[in-house]
């Protein structure tokens, strides 16, 4: 059981020793879909999300050719508008929700210079802030989503699913720039604690420049 913890170490303290890391910031635009099922049973309901910029801290770290991780911590903006279809009368709930994102992605590169990059892994939130805008029609049928900035919601604040991202990236010495877009699945319903639906996601557009710097160069 030593020999083997051991083993794992060295292997470990070998790939950071030949591993190339850098750290940068990332920034750009996020645009979102809400998904429900007001009931169990019934039909799924498509709700216009919001968006707005997002940025990020970028950890990049290479230990093998052409693979290797990279973590973010971000702000991303989101939620939903939600209207009637009462054309002569239309009413509209409008509610903010910005999170707190860590996606931990696996990254695949081909090329030198210029890379054209693959990433995938899960992602991992928190709720920072939940403001209701604006709430104008409730008690609907089928139910409409409920209100998340009150101060009797018990609101979920756990976030959590799957992103996926690809774009080009160019390197200048020690520095790189690239251009991403990514797409994530969310699994969160920020009303899990309650029964007023049934369930909810939502997935997340995001189209973004990054700047990263190296700070460890990778060993030949």
């Amino acid at each position: 059981m030593l020999k083997s913890v051991f083993g794992l170490f060295l292997f470990f303290c070998i790939s950071l020793a030949s591993a190339q890391t850098s750290i940068g910031i990332r920034g750009g635009i996020a645009s979102s879909n809400y998904n429900y099922l007001p009931t169990a049973g019934t039909s799924n309901v498509e709700v216009p999300g919001l968006g707005g910029t997002t940025f990020a801290f970028v950890f990049e770290h290479f230990n093998a050719k052409n693979a290797g991780i990279e973590v973010n911590v971000q702000y991303l903006p989101s939620g939903f508008r939600q209207s009637t279809d009462d054309e002569d009368n239309p009413q509209t709930n409008e509610t903010n929700l910005d999170y707190l994102k860590v996606p931990v992605l696996s990254s695949f590169y081909i090329g030198k210079g210029g890379r054209f990059q693959l990433k995938l892994g899960p992602h991992f939130g928190y709720l920072l802030n939940a403001e209701d805008v604006q709430r104008e029609f409730s008690d609907t049928s089928p139910p409409e989503l409920p209100t998340f900035g009150g101060a009797d919601d018990n609101t979920n604040k756990i976030m959590y699913g799957l992103t996926g991202g690809a774009g080009l990236s160019k390197l200048f010495g020690k520095s790189t720039l690239s251009a991403e877009a990514r797409f994530s699945y969310d699994f969160t319903n920020p009303d899990s604690k309650n029964d007023r639906i049934f369930d909810m996601n939502f997935t997340t557009l995001e189209l973004t420049l990054a700047y990263l710097f190296q700070i460890k160069e990778k060993k030949k």
